[in-house]
């Protein structure tokens, strides 16, 4: 598995809550103060919250958490739980009547394993917060509790993921991270030499999904996908530059992924710019594919080995 993890960025802390039994949870990365964030959704079934708001051109800049759900769309109630911690301890953006925290959230399909009635709400994203550090478990945890990939013949041939975390250190002192929960359709793959990691699998052997595509039509795994995760970096960013991270680091998704951002999924990734380090923007980025693609192999190889 690749080292490191997203609280190399530091001043992000990241905190877990699941319901095993459920197969569903979420997971929260809280900014501290505050950081600059950006967003991209390129799977054409998402499932969000205040990702307008990321946009270059809208007024507010400044992200207080994320939050990383299963669920479905119910699960998009956790970020209310959020919210009221961030509240009671004064963070938010300051309209003069109150402090509003910015919390962006998205969701991933996990009602088909284990309870479909039971779902991430504002209880669960209120304990996530609570469980906040820089150490990053990773596997069958928070929004991965109920992660599966390779479901292109229904849920009897594909397997379990998970949440993984990866960091890359640049010459300097810049620093890029990601924390991918994977709940593809398609499988995951070794982006260096193409091997299968996790996926549908026929009899016990592994059917190769883009390939089976291509010769037989689909027989499950409508609708019932999505990764989602965040990018962060320690190289000061504006909003343009934070929305092009998160926008090149779905290459990671393309990397390890396949098929990815497919009409099944509703991929969805957050980028994060929080310190003052500097670092060339074409390397930053390029950096942001490698960790993505890192983070979704830890992931799968997390989830199917829990500990």
């Amino acid at each position: 598995m690749y080292e490191g993890k997203l609280t190399d960025v530091k001043g992000l802390t990241v905190g877990h809550v699941e319901d095993e039994k459920a197969r569903t949870g979420c997971t929260v990365v809280l900014c501290g103060d505050g950081a600059m964030g950006g967003v991209d959704v390129r799977g054409a079934a998402p499932g969000t919250r205040e990702t307008d708001l990321l946009r270059p051109g809208n007024t507010v800049e400044t992200v207080h958490a994320v939050v990383l759900c299963g669920g479905s769309a119910f699960g998009l109630d956790a970020a209310s739980g959020v919210m009221r911690f961030l509240e009671e301890r004064g963070i938010g953006f300051d309209t003069g009547y109150a402090k509003v925290p910015i919390v962006p959230a998205a969701v991933l399909y996990d009602l088909g394993v284990g309870r479909f009635d039971v779902r991430p709400d504002g209880k669960m994203g209120y304990e996530a917060c609570q469980n906040a550090g820089e150490d990053v478990p990773q596997g069958r945890v928070g929004a991965g509790c109920g992660a599966t990939v390779g479901k292109i013949l229904g849920m009897e041939g594909a397997m379990d993921s998970g949440i993984g975390t990866a960091s890359i250190h640049l010459p300097g002192g810049a620093v890029v991270s990601a924390l991918i929960a994977v709940n593809a359709l398609g499988d995951v793959v070794d982006h260096n030499t193409g091997e299968i990691l996790a996926g549908a699998r026929l009899a016990g052997q592994f059917i190769g999904t883009a390939e089976a595509m291509l010769t037989a039509p689909p027989q499950g795994g409508q609708g019932a996908n999505t990764t989602i995760g965040v990018v962060a970096t320690n190289v000061a960013l504006d909003k343009a530059h934070a929305n092009r991270l998160a926008s090149v680091a779905h290459d990671g998704l393309a990397l390890s992924i396949r098929p990815v951002h497919t009409p099944h999924d509703g991929d969805t990734l957050f980028a994060l710019s929080k310190g003052e380090a500097e670092a060339d923007f074409t390397v930053l980025c390029a950096a942001a594919a490698e960790v993505c693609a890192r983070a979704i192999e830890n992931a799968v190889l997390a989830g199917r080995n829990p500990s």
